[in-house]
């Protein structure tokens, strides 16, 4: 002990000798000599003592904020100037955004659309028919234009269920060269059906709309297509996606079909967002750069919506799983709080958005229906892209290959720049490279445990906001995320080295320089998580690519200018490099908070929402204040400064109990509800009626179902159905769809009054046929409402070996009970099927099968009784309750 201290008081002694002096210490008495020698205006007024002045911490912070409210956010929301009738001659072939919106308005003008009503079979079709005449009429002769209503049946598996239909329609048109011989079409496609009770303005009516404007433009123009181009309007998708099975396995223009744009809505305005391409044809996206004149697009929406983190799907996997199509699949996504309810409304759409998607449209129809690959796309198929656009600018695409090569490229950059910077701060300090690397290891450890403890505080607000029943309380204003959910895990990303450069205050390593070395260590970090991103074949790994790209770039810059070595100017070339790839992810993660906000609105009552929110804030965290937040130790009172972020959270906690916390408003943020004013008729096995009930069934569509509870008739009657469900055959529930199959746990009965039917649903039993000793064939006929659920369950060992239904259920041995959908449109003939059991043993002594079937009036509200309404009506203002009457019946047999 005395050696080693007497060697420590040697090297401290001040000696005239330099060579005998510790080289940290005498670098670090140089370089205060020189800056007190030359210290600038600037040192003077943000530097004291080697670190930044505390006071500068808040105009560190605001700044990056400030980007994000005045470059990102008005990037995302920018929309063209709209072009009005009254400009029309000056703009020959543009497309004009107030026509498309007067289209809009005289299909709403029909009401809700629903499968079956008479605003969908007859009032749309009438009006197609009649804008069909009128564009004959007025179009340029060189083009042939053909129009057709289809009627079709049929039936498909759709994710858990049996998808049939009968007699739906769609509208069809056809637009060519009168003389073309082209047997390769592209195809255009929209739905004009709505939800129940809803208008339907953004979803779909506004693609209807910029399609009948598409159309027009196209049938005036003396441009010529190489390709004709089929425009189907779809009478079903709600259903959902039948009127688009039905066109491409039946109609008689859909083996021509080549290529696809699809056009769909999650929202009520905005931009349209590119979300799926291909698969595996690069050229789509070469002519979309081409072509488009508002981008936006993204990968990363892409393989989010195919990997089902969105409640949604498309008539593009119908056309592509059915009818091997390739194209683009584009959607509104802006205002989805309206999204399903009858808020979606054409009052609150913008005519920007008509502009601008009307442009895109109307240039990409011109672009594909006269690319050469369009005639053969078999020939072209080269693998997957990654797309993604720059602030609505400019598109950025590059084949998989290409982006794989890119992301290894740049991650070896990354790690060789970083070893050079150790290597220059080896020699810069005196130290041994080795002791470098060493110090880096540990602070790569500190960073993955502040990466850890970051996740952790987030996730476990996440969980405490949702025990203390204050779940989505950025639901409206989403600025509360800000600080219940960035602020703690930007204060864990910082703490976590913060009281590790406290616990090494005395080891003689300047402060510089281990912020350097943190920040150098965040960045193999994210080099590592893009190699195996990359290797796992994920494409969105682009974006982690982009921040390794920049922040190499800033340190080759550092490395370059030997800013490197001093112990903060090295700070300039680094906020600067990292000014791009943040106005970027902050574009991007608007983008994202806007869609997905209101999408948690209807994840059901099973999913934390503050879960996928905080999950989000941990993504975009690392990307944004990876490589700036560690630069707070650089600060004065940097623990301070870094657990003031702690108070802000404590504080935005006590904001979210307020008011302002609060989810919902009326008609702008609405909760979802969907309610069925029920009857329940269960039989037993000699056709009693051993149980039948009358109510409410009610599904909740998130997390907050309790915020009715006071305001409800009759909610102290509430129960659960964890009895029935584990008792009757799916809950003993008319439920409407494969959602509300997965979703029926968390529903809610409330007992009350009969319900009123025009007719109840009908199953007879037409014949029993005795097969053979252990089979035994059912041929039966359902007649009712035109929405109907087929529930099938074989009892004890029997099994069903046939039946007149998609066979893929059977083929594929999918585990009971079964679903069936049915519906139908025109159509309203008695569903005619038959079911055939195997038995393992000849006894047939006891039942064989039970059978239930919903019947749902969803768009007749004279069906209502006044005790509906009442129930209804005593929902808060902030609800929108999706209603109808329906029924449910289980027989044995």
């Amino acid at each position: 002990m005395s050696s080693k201290g007497e060697i420590r008081r040697r090297v401290m002694t001040p000696n005239s000798n330099t060579h005998t002096t510790d080289p940290l210490l005498l670098q670090q008495q140089q370089q205060y000599a020189e800056a007190f020698r030359t210290r600038s205006c600037w040192q003077r007024i943000f530097v004291i003592n080697g670190r930044i002045k505390w006071h500068w911490a808040p105009v560190f912070l605001i700044f990056w904020v400030l980007l994000y409210f005045y470059i990102s956010i008005p990037a995302y929301h920018r929309l063209p100037v709209p072009i009005n009738i009254a400009d029309e001659a000056r703009y020959p072939d543009r497309f004009i955004a107030e026509r498309a919106e007067q289209n809009l308005a005289k299909l709403i003008a029909l009401g809700p659309r629903v499968v079956g009503s008479a605003a969908n079979e007859k009032g749309a079709i009438e009006y197609f028919q009649e804008y069909l005449t009128k564009l004959k009429a007025e179009a340029n002769p060189i083009y042939d234009i053909e129009g057709d209503v289809q009627l079709a049946s049929g039936s498909y598996c759709h994710w858990d269920m049996v998808n049939m239909y009968q007699g739906i329609q769609n509208f069809v048109i056809k637009i060519g060269l009168k003389d073309t011989n082209s047997t390769s079409y592209l195809l255009v496609n929209s739905h004009y059906d709505s939800v129940p009770h809803g208008k339907g303005a953004g979803d779909d009516g506004t693609m209807v709309a910029i399609m009948l404007e598409t159309l027009r433009v196209l049938s005036k123009s003396n441009k010529p297509l190489r390709n004709p181009v089929v425009f189907l309007f779809n009478g079903a998708e709600e259903n959902p996606l039948q009127a688009s099975h039905a066109f491409i396995t039946q109609h008689k223009w859909s083996k021509y079909c080549k290529a696809l744009i699809n056009l769909d809505s999650a929202g009520n305005g905005g931009r349209e967002i590119l979300f799926q391409s291909g698969p595996n044809h690069p050229w789509l996206m070469k002519h979309y750069r081409r072509a488009i004149m508002h981008p936006f697009a993204s990968t990363v929406a892409e393989e989010m919506f195919q990997r089902h983190f969105i409640p949604s799907d498309t008539d593009f996997r119908i056309f592509r799983d059915h009818g091997r199509l390739v194209g683009l699949d584009m959607a509104h996504q802006y205002n989805g709080y309206v999204y399903h309810t009858r808020y979606d409304v054409p009052e609150i759409i913008p005519r920007g958005t008509f502009q601008n998607t009307g442009d895109n449209v109307l240039a990409l129809v011109w672009e594909i229906a006269n690319a050469p690959e369009l005639e053969d796309p078999s020939g072209n198929s080269e693998g997957h892209t990654i797309f993604y656009d720059v602030l609505g600018r400019s598109l950025v695409f590059y084949t998989e290959t290409e982006g794989i090569i890119v992301n290894v490229l740049v991650s070896i950059v990354a790690i060789i720049t970083c070893t050079i910077s150790f290597k220059q701060m080896a020699k810069t300090t005196g130290s041994k490279f080795g002791n470098i690397i060493n110090r880096a290891i540990t602070s790569l450890g500190i960073q993955v445990l502040a990466v850890i403890s970051a996740v952790a505080i987030c996730f476990f607000i996440a969980v405490f906001m949702d025990l203390v029943h204050m779940p989505m309380t950025w639901f409206t204003n989403s600025w509360l995320i800000l600080g219940l959910y960035f602020c703690p895990l930007f204060f864990a990303f910082a703490i976590v080295p913060a009281l590790y450069f406290h616990s090494q205050k005395r080891v003689r390593f300047p402060l510089g320089f281990r912020v350097q070395i943190l920040l150098h260590c965040h960045c193999l970090f994210l080099t590592f998580v893009t190699l195996g991103a990359t290797i796992a074949g994920i494409r969105s790994a682009f974006m982690l690519m982009i921040a390794v790209l920049f922040y190499s770039i800033g340190l080759i810059v550092n490395l370059c200018t030997k800013l490197h070595n001093k112990s903060l100017p090295w700070l300039i070339p680094h906020i600067l490099c990292n000014i791009p790839p943040f106005l970027f992810y902050a574009y991007q993660s608007h983008g994202f908070f806007v869609a997905f906000i209101p999408m948690t609105g209807r994840f059901g009552a099973s999913v934390n929402p503050d879960f996928i929110i905080c999950g989000f804030t941990v993504g975009v965290g690392l990307l944004t204040g990876g490589f700036m937040i560690p630069v707070l130790n650089l600060f004065q009172k940097s623990k301070a400064i870094i657990c003031s972020l702690l108070g802000i959270t404590v504080f935005f906690i006590i904001l979210a109990a307020t008011p302002i916390g609060f989810p919902y408003r009326p008609e702008t943020n609405i909760q979802r509800f969907s309610v069925l004013h029920t009857r329940r008729v269960f039989h037993d096995e000699t056709d009693g009626i051993r149980r039948l009930e009358t109510g409410y069934f009610i599904m909740p569509q998130d997390r907050r179902t309790y915020s009715v509870k006071n305001q409800l008739l009759n909610m102290s009657l509430a129960e659960t159905l964890e009895k029935d469900c584990n008792d009757e055959l799916f809950c003993g529930l008319p439920l409407y769809n494969h959602r509300w199959s997965k979703a029926r746990g968390s529903s809610i009965w409330i007992p009350g009054p009969d319900p009123k039917f025009d007719k109840e649903p009908e199953l007879k039993l037409i014949s029993k046929n005795q097969l053979s000793n252990t089979s035994i064939r059912y041929e039966m006929e359902l007649s009712g409402p035109d929405h109907m659920g087929i529930y099938i369950n074989p009892l004890k060992d029997r099994k069903v070996n046939a039946w007149s239904f998609h066979y893929t259920p059977l083929r594929l041995n999918w585990k009971t009970p079964y679903f069936i959908y049915f519906s139908y449109g025109k159509d309203k003939s008695p569903l005619r099927f038959k079911l055939e059991f195997e038995n393992p043993s000849a006894d047939w002594s006891t039942p064989i099968f039970e059978i239930g079937i919903a019947g749902h009036w969803n768009h007749d509200e004279s069906t209502h009784t006044p005790e509906f309404k009442r129930f209804l009506q005593s929902f808060p203002k902030y609800v929108d309750a999706i209603a109808w009457p329906a029924h449910y019946e289980v027989r044995l047999f």
